[in-house]
């Protein structure tokens, strides 16, 4: 998942510097929301990990 937004990052860097404004602003809204789902991803299962560490 993480990959999947850094591929659109690259894809709206490059479209930014191509001057495809609105390909850019699209593909970096999709990694935004990428990353974020990725970020609370990673905070769900760290909590699960904890919690359930803590019952073994």
């Amino acid at each position: 998942m993480l990959r999947w937004a850094l591929i659109f990052a690259i894809i709206a860097i490059v479209a930014g510097l191509l001057g495809f404004t609105g390909i850019a602003a699209g593909a970096a809204a999709v990694a935004k929301t990428i990353f974020f789902v990725f970020l609370g991803l990673v905070v769900v299962f760290i909590l699960l990990g904890v919690t359930i560490a803590k019952k073994l």
